[in-house]
């Protein structure tokens, strides 16, 4: 069992996106691909001799293999000790949690989230440091420097180590601490929401569905929600992982959780419904014959997070990206407190969380979490749901209701166009930045531009700057159209158009937000074109 060192030779295409690594899972099975980029993370956080990692994953096609030869480099390349969850296994925010409880130098975690699985779909790997959260750009770009210029790998010559089962192993000097990767989650949720008042309320007949999507939140689910709370044996369905989501695409939005929404909509629907992503990082909620979208989501648990015992004090302040809707800035203007609108991803909220400044954080894309992780997380916000449910003896569509009477309702949507030709989206960006000083004032499909630009955000706490955060475009009624490219594909580039329209007259209220959005749609069109730049007719998903 001797370390080896194997020369190499940089491989292009290994730049680290918003979330890591994401690639083909073929292209990870390449020669070197996976052991270059592996050895380009612990080149570039400064070596691991004598660190502590966190390892583990969705469970998705690959993930086995890639954790095996992972251990295999740590402890050729000097660490002291990698906790890895039983199976290679661990959500997201579990390992963002378990970063934080055992105070480790950081953790990989294997997954391309909410991506499809399988020898021919996606995977991933992304480092998170010791804070729980997504390395920042200055340690990416450190990450990504190092796979230019790398000539060699170190690897231990050994047999696999066996996962199965919780225990201390050694691996060369190194030690394995393989962990139940539910367990110390599972505590934190406890001592966050009030289980007794969950259990009240589903002890009065108040049914759930969750829908797992084959990925790893099931076994979360299943412990936490029928184990502990006492849910109905069988309210999580598609509660085993499986390497390729049981043929599925782990998504929770109305398309790809299309079997939650045919029983939250039918005669006999649950009270409550919920779906996670691959990773379990993601959440969609619906209630009974309504589909709540995240961005009221974030809005309404900021307004009533209070109820659950971790945030009775209040909130230190919320945090939304930009193409996230206003809906969460009304709420923050009624409590009084600070409320920032950061780039897309989640490694924009960890400074603003470390630093006290929010203690809620959401994304348009059905991410949700707080200051408990240094991650979204899905099931915990299924929990705080249910605690608002649980005190308030409420449904979701009068909670719903009273919100938007409140606060007024910002309809919004978000039109995907999958897998455009990189050339013709880079050239529909690259056309309509161009124009963006020329729009102010001009008028289309009834709307009237009130200005544009595109987002850069200073961080309010170590000063950096991100720039070329997304194009936006705000009209004289409040509407609000934003442009940007995803860098969570695998293929193609997908452009995302998110639409938003405010409507302060309870009187008024629409029930179809697409209805009410029609506009906005027709000018979004209009002003980039987006018909005759991709020839898509349409958008592949809407949520």
């Amino acid at each position: 069992m001797e370390p080896i060192t194997v020369e190499t030779k940089p491989i292009q295409g290994q730049k680290p996106g918003t979330s890591g690594l994401r690639k083909k899972t073929r292209v990870f099975k390449e020669s070197h691909f996976l052991e270059n980029y592996v050895q380009s993370i612990f080149d570039g956080i400064g070596g691991i001799e004598g660190k502590t990692l966190v390892l583990g994953g969705d469970g998705r096609h690959f993930n086995d293999r890639a954790a095996q030869v992972i251990l295999r480099m740590a402890a050729a390349n000097g660490a002291r000790r990698v906790i890895v969850g039983q199976e290679a296994l661990l959500s997201t925010p579990a390992a963002s949690h378990l970063i934080r409880k055992r105070g480790t130098d950081g953790g990989l975690i294997l997954s391309a989230s909410h991506n499809p699985g399988g020898p021919d779909a996606d995977f991933g790997l992304k480092y998170n440091t010791p804070n729980g959260g997504p390395a920042p750009e200055s340690v990416t770009d450190k990450i990504y420097a190092a796979t230019q210029g790398l000539t060699r790998y170190r690897i231990l010559e050994a047999q696999d180590v066996d996962l199965t089962s919780p225990g201390l192993q050694h691996l060369g000097d190194m030690e394995i601490e393989v962990v139940d990767p539910v367990a110390d989650y599972a505590m934190l949720m406890e001592e966050i929401f009030d289980f007794d008042a969950i259990r009240g309320l589903l002890s009065d007949g108040f049914r759930l569905r969750f829908d797992a999507m084959h990925a790893v939140t099931g076994p979360y689910a299943v412990e936490i929600l029928e184990n502990r709370l006492g849910a109905a044996s069988g309210s999580v369905v598609n509660a085993t992982p499986s390497p390729d989501f049981g043929g599925g695409h782990p998504d929770p939005n109305p398309i790809w959780a299309r079997d939650l929404v045919a029983a939250m909509m039918s005669d006999d629907a649950p009270d409550f419904g919920a779906a996670s992503d691959g990773d379990g990082d993601r959440n969609m909620i619906m209630g009974r014959g309504v589909y709540v979208t995240p961005s009221d989501s974030l809005a309404l648990l900021a307004a009533h997070a209070h109820l659950a015992p971790a945030y009775k004090d209040g909130l230190k302040g919320v945090a939304r990206s930009m193409p996230t809707s206003g809906a969460v800035d009304r709420v923050a203007r009624s409590k009084g407190i600070d409320c920032y609108e950061t780039p897309t991803g989640w490694k924009f909220f960890g400074n603003l969380l470390d630093a006290g400044r929010a203690t809620l954080c959401g994304e348009e894309s059905a991410g949700t979490g707080s200051d408990h992780v240094r991650e979204k997380d899905g099931l915990w916000a299924v929990l705080l749901w249910l605690n608002i449910l649980a005190a308030t003896r409420k449904s979701v569509a009068e909670l719903l209701r009273e919100h938007w009477t409140e606060h007024g309702r910002n309809y919004y949507s978000r039109h995907d166009y999958e897998d455009v030709e990189s050339d013709k989206a880079n050239a529909l960006i690259d056309g309509l930045r161009g124009k963006l000083s020329q729009l102010p004032g001009q008028s289309f499909a009834g709307l009237t531009v009130e200005g544009a630009d595109e987002f850069s955000y200073d961080d309010p706490v170590d000063g950096s700057r991100a720039s070329a955060q997304g194009l936006r475009i705000s009209f004289t009624g409040g509407e609000r159209v934003v442009f940007r490219l995803s860098g969570t594909g695998t293929a193609g580039a997908t452009l995302r158009v998110y639409l938003e329209a405010l409507e302060i007259d309870p009187d008024k209220l629409a029930e179809d937000p697409q209805e009410a959005l029609a506009p906005v749609i027709a000018a979004a069109d209009e002003i980039a074109g987006i018909r005759a730049q991709t020839g898509r007719d349409a958008p592949d998903v809407i949520t």
